[in-house]
């Protein structure tokens, strides 16, 4: 709980350094909310391990291909870089390159979540009855 508190810190800080400094030097402005970001997402890096960790117990658990646990860390981390990186082409002014982006990211977790989709039909496919 310690740790969102801080987050909402930085975040509230953030925006309101941006607010102040933004009429008087708008390329300034961006830079904070970028810094910003980065304090933000390093504040969670340590974080991230819980959730490899829960993942890797889970494969292990249902005894699935751990290519698709890799398959899995690298989807996230795409969703989470092409949000992160539409949220500052939005903080710039640049919101329909980011919705571009987004639109980008979208396919692409799409085309990288097809063996993930496949191997689900597999398994349904042997319980059902032949």
């Amino acid at each position: 709980m310690d740790i969102i508190l801080k987050i909402i810190a930085v975040g509230l800080i953030t925006c309101v350094a941006t607010l102040i400094v933004k009429p008087i030097r708008s390329d300034f402005s961006i830079i904070i909310a970028i810094v910003g970001g980065l304090i933000i997402l390093f504040m969670i890096v340590n974080y991230l391990s819980t959730v490899f960790d829960s993942l890797k117990n889970i494969i292990n658990f249902t005894g699935l291909n751990s290519d698709l646990y890799t398959l899995l860390l690298k989807i996230i981390g795409v969703g989470y870089l092409v949000e992160f990186t539409a949220s500052i082409c939005s903080d710039t002014g640049n919101s329909s390159l980011g919705d571009k982006i987004l639109l980008g990211g979208k396919i692409i977790i799409m085309v990288m979540a097809m063996p993930i989709i496949l191997s689900i039909l597999d398994i349904i496919m042997e319980l059902l009855p032949s």
